[in-house]
């Protein structure tokens, strides 16, 4: 990236994860990719503190109901919502009022999205997404987020994650803050900040996070405390900083770090695709998930991750050389990143990403590839929870009629396309394709 209590579920459905994996060829003489088993013993010193119950081998263990979130970038604008093109669709490069060689808008991305380049605080944009979202079985976002200040974009991107954070209330998602505190490394090298005020600065931002979204039903919480990502740490780096950030909230919230960046005290840490500037095969890639999962078994609180390849636009753009290239494999990378999480009953999996088009980590539909990511979690999340998920790949339609829908100026059907959305967030289909057909 550049720039800037979950119950146990029973048994039925781990025999509905094999054969969702099976079906999906995944499942090799009985043995799943990255499957790990818990050691002997009566409990496990974990790295952050306490105990977890660590079970004798074989012994029968019932698989926990992840929670499927996706991580989230509030970082676009486009001239006709906010009258210029940002920064992640032309990286100072490219031009999205003129076209390529296939006739599309030139962006900063290898990938086009459906809904061609939109603005990130457009609320037709946002009722599309978390439509899409209900209906794929994600449960909610996890926010890359990048503060409270006005330096650069950041205030720009603020606002735009208080309108995803409502757009996500209404649709009943889940929603959780990564924070990018290389914002602050950023802010000091430039003179914006002086190194001795950011300590109180993250705790600004931090009572902002209390003041703003903390104290929601809707937030990400284990026990009680709402959980804080982050892409690092990359400046507030050891333990005693971030005890003097998340002591101006109450209660205290936790901390999960970005894999390689351990803090003495933090809760967990999750993967991400392990780009060093060359380009990795699927062998690669299941080699750095089974050492990510080997060494956070006993976390905690334990996050995995699932992604569907690597492809930015870097080089291309002139900004940095690339992180090297991962081929999506036709969706293959997705399927089996995201077998390896389910396979260790985490707390969370997170989704890599939602939009990162910049580094081609998209699972929302776009011209390329359409909704096979969406397919593939509609799929997972069926095997997890097979009596209570029931939406199907042709339903993923829906929010994009209603997008289109709402496109059109002073559209008559408005009342009925509100009805719609009320009926889908609410599980009934029927009545939502009969609202668009005028029923």
């Amino acid at each position: 990236m550049v720039n800037p209590h979950i119950p146990r579920a029973d048994s039925r459905k781990g025999i509905s994860r094999r054969r969702f994996l099976a079906g999906a060829g995944l499942l090799t003489g009985g043995m799943l990719i990255g499957q790990t088993f818990p050691t002997n013993g009566a409990g496990a010193q974990t790295p952050f503190g306490g105990t977890v119950p660590v079970l004798a081998l074989g012994a029968q263990q019932q698989p926990k109901k992840p929670l499927l979130l996706a991580h989230f970038m509030p970082w676009y604008q486009s001239a006709a919502v906010s009258g210029y093109w940002g920064w992640h669709w032309t990286m100072d490069h490219f031009k999205p009022t003129q076209k390529d060689d296939r006739g599309r808008p030139q962006i900063a991305s290898h990938y086009l999205p459906r809904t061609g380049p939109y603005d990130s605080s457009d609320p037709t944009v946002l009722e599309y997404q978390t439509l899409l979202m209900k209906l794929s079985g994600i449960d909610g976002v996890i926010v890359d987020w990048y503060g409270i200040s006005s330096f650069r974009d950041y205030g720009v991107l603020n606002q735009a994650t208080l309108a995803l954070f409502e757009a996500t209330k209404k649709a009943g998602l889940i929603f959780a803050i990564c924070y990018e505190d290389n914002t602050v490394k950023e802010m000091v090298k430039n003179g914006y900040l002086k190194a001795d005020d950011a300590l109180q600065h993250g705790q600004e931002v931090v009572r902002f996070m209390d003041q703003h979204w903390f104290h929601d039903p809707i937030y990400l919480k284990h026990e009680d405390q709402p959980l804080v990502f982050t892409f690092g740490p990359q400046y507030f780096k050891g333990a005693s900083d971030w005890e003097s950030l998340f002591g101006v909230a109450s209660p205290t919230p936790a901390l999960i770090t970005l894999d390689g960046h351990l803090v003495a005290g933090a809760l967990g840490t999750y993967p991400w695709p392990p780009m060093k500037g060359i380009d990795l095969n699927q062998a690669a890639v299941e080699a750095y998930l089974k050492q990510f999962y080997r060494k956070v078994r006993r976390n905690q609180y334990l996050v995995g991750g699932a992604f569907p390849g690597f492809h930015d636009v870097y080089q291309q753009a002139g900004v940095r050389a690339s992180y090297g290239f991962l081929d999506a494999q036709e969706g293959d990378i997705f399927r089996v990143t995201l077998q390896m999480a389910l396979e260790q009953n985490p707390d969370v999996i997170q989704l890599i990403t939602w939009n990162d088009y910049g580094e081609g980590t998209i699972i929302e539909p776009t011209e390329e590839f359409g909704a096979r990511y969406l397919k593939l979690v509609q799929e997972a999340k069926r095997s997890l929870d097979p009596s209570g998920f029931n939406y199907r790949a042709e339903d993923l339609e829906l929010p994009y009629d209603i997008y289109q829908r709402r496109l059109k100026q002073n559209d008559p059907t408005k009342a009925a396309l509100d009805h719609a959305v009320e009926a889908i967030l609410q599980g009934d289909l029927d009545t939502a394709r009969r609202r668009l057909s005028g029923g």
